[in-house]
């Protein structure tokens, strides 16, 4: 499937000295892309003939163009190009500004998702705020259609499950365009204000992972759609100040313990016109999920109680009214949502996935909810990649299930298959062996998948592989050779090392480590821990690193540092009592991981213990001020970008997930609070905080920087005015911000003679 990684990294040794190049922060955000072609969304057309994927333009990794292989042909060719579509710079509604913000992309321009029509005849993708749809069966030249001109921006369209409509979220009301005809319907009323209609509340988009607030029946006759109140909603006034003025913004954001919004569930005849409404109890609820039955006519929606210690699964008829209960799923901690509930073709079953047995696996239930029996089962979780359902794909002809997993090991993703009917006791196959990163897209029928795979020396590659994993054709073979974009900077590559060492109760937790370029065991050197340590994230993986984690590590370690990470308690893909490590425990049990893991490090004969640095960025950055507060004179300078600081300023969902409500749980607050220790705060300190976030508020900044001043040490603040939570991943900002943390890290760290790797001379200040 790839090169041996022995092979490569001979390649990367005997690369001749004369032509290394250094790596630099402003290459990170040039073209070529580092890791090669750049794809995003591969997919199957529902007929199996195409691959759709998303490809960076060759002279902007940040803008993507639709394109498509064809199977049979073996050839790629564009289908899109968005500079030709829209020429000038992008203007986005605000709403699709906050979705992209939510979803991780707002750094990323032109097109930047698409949907297959039902029937593979056509493409929808939005652009500058109006929709287009891709005809294939027309010439290239006359392909692309305008759905939609409107001054108002469309977000959140789609085709209709037969692909008669295509349907979106226009100034908080729901519409269809009938892609025959061009006809355009409204399909809901009274949205504006505080009220939406067809829209995720950001709670559900920032914490739940729901992006969508309308669901069609499989056969066209309703829609069901979230009507959203925010009135009880709590509005702060948020100051956007951007380089040419201050704004002023009233936003409704749920803080801890205060009230969220209220989300009804309405269900719409498309023939008649009539509205009915689920009945899903008292308000202090959330609408975690929502399916229709493939024969339509009932919904299976997931409640999720107000303290996430129980999701139960509802059975509510078209014709609204509270349903029935299938099931009830509880925790003494919490219920992790996901998105792994699949209906089997042909059975009147559907797949589960639930950590009730400590792992999470997978289960099959009837639709009375009657459980059927485990498919999975051991010490091992099935867990997809990041934000991806670990089910990717089920035969029901043979009855197998095809799912990621985490049985080798849990720093790496691999392919699995089981037999439906075995149960538990049936040992799943492995279609995948590499140690590293597999990524799976399958076809409809689930007789092919697409895999994406990455690992410390191979950058990403894209292949098509049979059901039974033989390869078929290379999409995207992205050799590491002299032609590559990565090949000036292979001589000074530091290949990641991988370890464990013991937590204070014995747990094994996962590190990685790179070795300065021209690594000499003889010599000290300056080390930077890289942070985040949030619940159930996982930072140490076997896979190539990307622009601003893995890439930024590799600068730090050309210019002479050791770079240190570790996966404390409370990470995940480890099992749900390894992550609830962090309930009602925030800022205690990872910091004294990550204390653990710097003791180790400071013991290590090649590493300077006066000279260890840390960074972080939103949990990253509170873990940074509460280790400089838990541990004063441990590390010599720290960076926290976009800190929490005081958790009843966060949101609902995430925060009372580990820490209840402040109310119930005022103790644990105060000990979680970033204020309740930062006078305690003696080592040097940059504090980085985009001014517009509206995610981790800069009031989190602005509170922390009084209690710094308290106490007559010297610190930093580099506010970006009208950035937000990702200030780091847009060009000007990210060049800029990297390099003071570069530059930061080496006053701070690296002795008066600028060679990391010779001791420091102490005498010239504290």
């Amino acid at each position: 499937m790839r090169t041996p990684g022995t092979v490569l990294l001979a390649s990367l040794l005997l690369i001749p000295a004369a032509r290394a190049t250094e790596l630099t922060v402003e290459r990170l955000f040039e073209a070529p892309d580092l890791g090669g072609p750049t794809l995003r969304q591969p997919r199957f057309s529902p007929d199996g003939r195409l691959v759709s994927y998303l490809r960076a333009r060759e002279d902007d990794p940040s803008a993507y163009d639709l394109w498509a292989y064809d199977l049979a042909a073996r050839r790629h060719r564009q289908l899109v190009d968005s500079r030709l579509l829209l020429p000038q710079a992008e203007v986005l509604s605000a709403a699709e500004e906050a979705r992209r913000e939510r979803q991780r992309t707002a750094a990323l321009r032109g097109i930047v998702e698409y949907a297959w029509a039902p029937d593979s005849q056509g493409l929808l993708f939005p652009l500058g705020g109006d929709l287009y749809h891709y005809d294939l069966a027309r010439p290239a030249d006359a392909a692309v259609r305008r759905l939609t001109a409107t001054e108002a921006g469309e977000t959140d369209a789609r085709y209709s499950p037969r692909g008669r409509y295509v349907s979106f979220v226009r100034d908080q009301d729901l519409y269809a365009v009938e892609v025959a005809t061009g006809i355009e319907r409204r399909l809901s009323s009274g949205g504006g204000g505080p009220i939406s209609h067809g829209v995720a509340e950001f709670i559900a988009q920032e914490e739940m992972g729901r992006d969508t607030g309308y669901w069609w029946s499989p056969d066209e006759r309703h829609l069901a759609f979230a009507r959203v109140d925010e009135t009880p909603v709590a509005e702060i006034e948020r100051f956007e100040i951007h380089a040419d003025g201050v704004r002023s913004h009233r936003q409704r954001y749920p803080e801890a313990g205060a009230a969220n919004a209220s989300v009804r569930l309405a269900i719409l005849s498309l023939e008649t016109g009539t509205t009915d409404w689920a009945d899903l109890g008292p308000d202090d609820h959330y609408l975690a999920r929502v399916h229709w039955f493939p024969e339509g006519g009932h919904l299976l929606v997931q409640r999720q109680s107000r303290d996430q210690k129980r999701l139960d699964l509802l059975d509510i008829p078209a014709s609204g009214g509270s349903g029935r209960l299938l099931f009830t799923e509880t925790s003494p901690t919490w219920v992790e949502l996901h998105d792994d509930l699949h209906f089997v073709p042909g059975r009147r079953e559907f797949l589960w996935s639930s950590a009730r047995s400590g792992h999470n696996h997978l289960y099959r239930h009837d639709y009375d909810g009657q459980l059927l029996g485990a498919v999975t089962s051991g010490d091992w979780d099935v867990a997809g990649d990041t934000g991806e359902p670990a089910v990717r794909g089920i035969d029901a002809r043979p009855g197998r299930v095809y799912f990621m997993a985490t049985l080798k090991s849990p720093l790496e993703r691999q392919l699995y298959v089981a037999d439906l009917d075995a149960g538990a006791s049936g040992a799943p196959r492995a279609l995948t062996a590499n140690a590293g990163w597999h990524s799976v897209t399958m076809s409809q029928d689930a007789r092919r998948f697409l895999l994406h795979y990455s690992d410390p020396l191979q950058p990403p590659q894209l292949s098509l592989h049979d059901a039974a994993g033989k390869r078929l054709a290379w999409l995207i073979e992205n050799r590491l050779d002299d032609r590559h974009p990565y090949a000036p900077y292979r001589d000074h590559y530091s290949v990641p090392e991988f370890g464990t060492l013991p937590a204070g109760d014995g747990t094994p937790l996962h590190w990685q480590l790179l070795r300065p370029t021209g690594f000499d065991p003889a010599r000290q050197y300056p080390a930077i821990v890289l942070v985040y340590g949030g619940p159930t994230a996982q930072t140490v993986q076997r896979r190539w690193g990307d622009r601003r984690g893995g890439q930024v590590a590799q600068i730090l370690a050309q210019r002479g540092y050791v770079v240190f990470r570790l996966d404390n308690r409370g990470s995940g893909s480890r099992g749900h009592a390894f992550a609830s490590s962090l309930y009602r425990a925030l800022g205690t049990v990872e910091v004294e991981d990550q204390l653990a893991g710097v003791a180790w490090l400071a013991s290590q004969p090649w590493v300077d213990p006066a000279r260890i640095g840390v960074q972080g960025w939103s949990y990253g950055g509170y873990m940074v001020l509460l280790l400089l507060a838990h541990a004063p004179g441990t590390f010599a300078a720290g960076v926290a970008g976009a800190p929490v600081t005081d958790w009843r300023l966060y949101d609902t969902h995430y925060t009372e997930r580990y820490l209840g409500r402040p109310q119930d749980e005022s103790e644990a607050y105060r000990r979680a609070s970033v204020l309740s220790h930062a006078g305690a705060i003696r080592d040097r300190l940059l504090l980085i905080h985009g001014m517009a976030d509206d995610n981790v508020l800069f009031t989190h900044t602005t509170q922390l920087i009084p209690v710094l001043v308290a106490t007559g040490r010297p610190f930093e603040v580099l506010p970006y005015p009208g950035s937000r939570h990702a200030a780091l991943s847009f060009r000007d900002t990210g060049i800029h911000g990297w390099k003071t943390i570069l530059d930061f890290f080496d006053r701070y760290l690296v002795p008066g003679d600028g060679v990391a790797g010779s001791r420091p001379d102490h005498s010239a200040g504290d």
